[in-house]
């Protein structure tokens, strides 16, 4: 038996301890300071009565560190530990990891389902993939869109299983109020997608929604080398997300768990420094001939409810930003003519990449949903800003030319 580890002093400390140090608990008994990767496939097992009870809890939505281990798609200590951690930086009671933030919806989506309804309201923009999967009914789900939460109570119905928004959106960084949000959807639960802002800027659960959803192969872990996806909920949720996990094959690979663990360590540093450079950026373009607008949440007129700049909801703007070039053709040359970004999809690591959202993306987005073609997407890394602006400076010039 592999137990669960609690610090007792986790509700006291700040996020960047936090960061540091949870999901560690077991080091000192175990004898190690990095953390340790258990690669196991399958386990063995002391008795026939030990490993059926130990499955049943597993495939049942239980929490297998409280019996003896069966199989990876079941449970995995190096997820586990993951999961710890995350859930103390999201102050949440529980986290489920999974391979791929996708596979991460779709379990919150199926679950919901299950327990409340198949009808969704989602909050434009979202992220292309999540859109793309509500808008095709693929799940069995019935999604109605709208553009601002003062119209989710109207659009909420008997059976509405999940309320879902995305804030700061993807890829044009709207803001959604979240205690607004939460108000309008009533007893549907919310799941908010907290890529963009992470935990160290924004915690969604604290502001009553039931799910706060990454992508982790973006901030978490932070360097463009893992793909995974994490979910901070109560521990009731979290029940009923595992069998999903488990039926479906969707758990985290140990290794992914490891650096997606591994990247909490110096997430509150890489976030905080690259919105510096961020700020500097977004100020920069909106400065440049050419640019006809630059949605930064840190940008005059981009936080008119000031959820950041009272610090409300956001403890910072985060370091997406997203501006407009006026055509595709422009668009497309700043894309193909940086020189220090990289062309490419993703966003989070630490160095900063460009891409053309209604190409890439938000491709298969509906028509009404996708976003101008004059757009370009920006994330931004830890380089020097004036080597980025100087940069872009450069793109766009050749490209108004």
């Amino acid at each position: 038996m592999i137990g669960r580890m609690t610090t007792s002093n986790d509700a006291r400390l700040r996020l960047d301890s936090l960061a540091v140090h949870a999901g560690r608990e077991d080091f000192q008994s175990l004898g190690v300071h990095a953390t340790p990767i258990d690669l196991s496939s399958t386990y063995p097992l002391p008795s026939v009565a030990a490993g059926g009870d130990a499955y049943e809890v597993g495939a049942g939505g239980g929490d297998p560190s409280e019996v003896t281990a069966v199989y990876q798609r079941l449970w995995n200590p190096t997820v586990a530990r993951f999961e710890r951690a995350f859930a103390a930086l999201e102050r949440a009671e529980a986290a489920v990891a999974f391979a791929t933030g996708m596979a991460a919806v779709t379990a919150v989506l199926t679950a919901a389902k299950q327990r409340r309804g198949s009808h969704v309201v989602a909050v434009r923009p979202l992220y292309g993939g999540t859109d793309h999967l509500l808008a095709s009914g693929l799940l069995g789900t019935e999604t109605t869109f709208v553009e601002h939460h003062d119209q989710v109570a109207r659009a909420v119905r008997s059976d509405t299983g999940l309320v879902v928004a995305e804030t700061p959106g993807n890829p044009t960084l709207e803001l959604v109020d979240l205690d607004a949000l939460v108000a309008a959807a009533g007893d549907a639960p919310v799941l908010i997608d907290n890529t963009f802002a992470t935990p160290v800027l924004q915690r969604p659960l604290e502001h009553g929604a039931a799910f706060s959803m990454h992508s982790a192969t973006e901030y978490i872990g932070g360097h463009g080398d893992v793909m995974g996806g994490v979910v901070a909920c109560s521990d009731e949720w979290a029940q009923a997300l595992r069998p999903v996990r488990a039926i479906t094959g969707a758990i985290a690979h140990p290794f992914s768990a490891y650096l997606m663990h591994r990247g909490l360590q110096t997430l509150p540093l890489r976030v905080r420094a690259q919105q510096a450079g961020a700020q500097r950026v977004a100020e920069a373009l909106a400065a440049m001939p050419g640019v006809h607008e630059v949605r930064y949440p840190g940008l005059d007129g981009c936080d008119p409810s000031g959820l950041v700049g009272e610090g409300r909801q956001m403890e910072g703007p985060g370091s997406m930003l997203a501006f407009d070039l006026g055509s595709h053709e422009r668009a497309a040359a700043v894309a193909e003519g940086v020189r220090l970004f990289t062309h490419a999809v993703s966003l989070g690591s630490v160095d900063s990449l460009i891409q053309h959202p209604a190409s890439l993306t938000h491709r298969p987005v509906q028509a009404e949903a996708k976003p101008n073609a004059g757009v370009l997407r920006v994330s931004i890394g830890l380089e020097d800003p004036e080597d980025l602006i100087d940069d872009l400076e450069r793109a766009i010039a050749a490209a108004v030319a």
